[in-house]
């Protein structure tokens, strides 16, 4: 209804010039009705929230079946250690743990060294410099 009311003044604009009272009149009426385009958002997403509440999500029971079963297939039941079955929760960490701690223990390694490397000097002739 307020669209409807704003629009003549809107089409006076186009053919003369609006006093500064039509103008102000013309701001009013369209905050007004981006007010209420917000109240009548809020109000259905308050409603949609109620009835959410009250009948609950129909995806729900298809939700949880397939987390469960994500949840089923990322799980690791068994380990294979040197050809050995481990099985259970605490073995099956302990032996995870095990591997990945020996995995990446520091080991005392002779790694080369540049300290006794001997290069080639580069004479200003020969770097292009200055």
């Amino acid at each position: 209804m307020l669209i409807y009311l704003n629009r003549p003044l809107e089409c006076k604009g186009e053919v003369e010039d609006l006093t500064e009272a039509k103008c102000l009149e013309i701001h009013g009426v369209s905050e007004n009705i981006h007010t209420l385009s917000r109240l009548n958002t809020s109000l259905c997403w308050q409603q949609s929230r109620n009835q959410w509440l009250r009948e609950g999500d129909a995806n729900s029971k298809f939700f949880h079946s397939t987390m469960s079963s994500r949840r089923q297939r990322n799980a690791i039941r068994y380990v294979l250690v040197y050809g050995v079955l481990i099985e259970g929760v605490e073995p099956v960490q302990n032996a995870i743990f095990t591997h990945f701690s020996q995995h990446f223990r520091a080991q005392n390694v002779e790694r080369p060294s540049v300290a006794n490397l001997h290069f080639r000097s580069l004479f200003l002739a020969e770097w292009g410099g200055a």
